[in-house]
């Protein structure tokens, strides 16, 4: 296990504990990027349990498309390529519906395995390339959610039983003595609706627990409640010292106060809380505001490399900002950690500067920290580099060859970054304060790393005399 340690500090557990010190004064393993956790409502799709979805797939045919569920679609736009979705609620009712013999008779019943009230619709016919067989095939509106095959002919209720048992999203219940019986066809035949779950404060703080199973670049939630927001960052720091790694982005809504949010923001003072001020967008045609924004913008961080900066990042797809913020009020909003949306000069929406909420840093803390790209850098070289010590625990002996071996190891992951074009330099040796002894050894990693040319000083001198001399 990795986890955090503090200075002087013995664990009794074995594994790799990290610290963060700072060197010099203010202003003087493998690669895990496109991981999003979203916590979402849904009008169907397990609940409270997190889930892994890759972009490619889709999470349409998990939970829908309904209630907040676009703010997986905001971070996948933003460039999540993997998203730990957990569906937050308690409560509901699945739907139903009972499937008739050809007598007219209940022969079926067919519930949905998940609460929520999606306008569900089945059809049951032959299939039309092979006879021997028939389809039930599941509808949300127009969308095919799920089909199964299962034998025509006598018995058909109970092999559609059968094949019903492998769904994901259905269960079947026959009837007495209806096994053997053939299924009357249906055409797009509606369930009895189920409820949706209700979401309290409480059910996000066991969402938060249900994805902390999981290692991601950036968390968001589908709310722009300033309470929930709270809880967020509390997760986020008490996971950060059992060793994961992770941002969150959140926003609230046009309608607040631009101080007040302002005021909400600065309040985090936070390198891991991300908080986007005017989040009030056109999006192809479409107004999106609070947790939709927040969503893209986590996307994006938790896509982005290391090695590059956000500042000055176009949004694809949003093509408006409206709340327009005029030159004050995005300095203001910046110096109190705020992300602000801006225009380029071709009126294109960018992220005027890529930093977070962290406004005072702690004694432990430089400046870099106030960075987006710069906390990107520094977690992924710390994650990288306690997985690399972690394997190591155990394996080597505390002596000078073992410490020799460890420090070749992290050396290793360092300068592979510096390669990668995300450092500048970075050396590891033994620690220099702490000595060695029994089954614990202390390094120091001194890391240079990189910033991004954001502030371009241009002086022009001009002269009356025309002349080149």
């Amino acid at each position: 296990m990795a986890g955090t340690f503090i200075l002087g500090e013995t664990k009794v557990r074995p594994g790799a504990y990290f610290n963060i010190q700072k060197k010099g004064d203010n202003q003087a393993a493998g690669i895990m990027n496109g991981v999003t956790a979203v916590i979402f409502k849904a009008d169907f799709g397990p609940l409270n349990t997190a889930v892994e979805l890759s972009a490619e797939d889709g999470y349409e045919k998990t939970f829908g498309t309904g209630l907040t569920t676009d703010a997986m679609k905001e971070a996948i736009a933003g460039g999540a390529r993997t998203i730990i979705a957990c569906r937050a609620g308690n409560g509901g009712t699945q739907g139903t519906i009972h499937l008739k013999d050809v007598d007219g008779e209940d022969a079926l019943s067919v519930t949905a395995k998940y609460p929520g009230d999606t306008d569900f619709t089945v059809t049951v016919r032959e299939k039309l390339s092979d006879s021997s067989l028939k389809e039930c095939i599941f509808y949300t509106g127009a969308m095919e959610f799920e089909k199964v095959e299962f034998t025509a002919g006598e018995g058909e209720a109970g092999a559609l039983a059968d094949a019903l048992s492998a769904s994901k999203n259905f269960k079947a219940e026959l009837m007495e003595g209806k096994g053997p019986a053939r299924l009357a066809a249906v055409s797009q035949s509606a369930f009895t609706g189920g409820t949706n779950p209700r979401t309290t404060t409480g059910d996000y703080a066991n969402a938060f627990t249900q994805v902390e199973l999981f290692e991601f670049n950036t968390i968001c939630v589908d709310t722009e409640d300033p309470e929930v927001h709270l809880l967020l960052q509390s997760f986020l720091n008490r996971i950060f010292d059992a060793g994961s790694l992770a941002q969150a982005v959140v926003a609230e809504r046009h309608s607040v106060d631009l101080e007040t949010r302002m005021e909400h923001a600065a309040a985090f003072n936070d390198e891991k809380m991300n908080y986007v001020l005017n989040a009030w967008v056109a999006e192809q045609g479409t107004e999106i505001d609070g947790y939709q924004t927040a969503a893209r913008i986590a996307g994006m961080i938790s896509a982005v490399s290391a090695g590059s900066s956000l500042t000055h990042t176009v949004i694809s797809g949003f093509s408006e900002i409206l709340e327009k913020l005029t030159n004050t009020d995005m300095a203001t909003a910046e110096r109190r950690g705020c992300i602000v949306l801006s225009y380029n000069k071709a009126k294109q929406v960018w992220i005027d500067n890529a930093v977070n909420t962290l406004i005072t840093p702690a004694d432990n803390q430089d400046d870099g920290w106030k960075k987006i790209r710069r906390v990107k850098t520094r977690f992924e070289l710390i994650r990288r580099i306690n997985t690399t010590a972690d394997d190591l625990v155990g394996k080597v002996d505390n002596n000078t060859n073992g410490r020799a071996t460890v420090i070749s190891q992290i050396q290793s992951v360092g300068d592979s970054m510096r390669e990668e074009g995300k450092l500048v330099a970075c050396s590891v040796t033994e620690s220099g304060g702490y000595k060695a002894d029994g089954d614990s050894a202390w390094f120091d990693i001194d890391v240079i790393d990189k910033d991004s040319m954001e502030h371009i000083y241009l002086t022009f001198l001009f002269r009356f005399s025309t002349n080149e001399e």
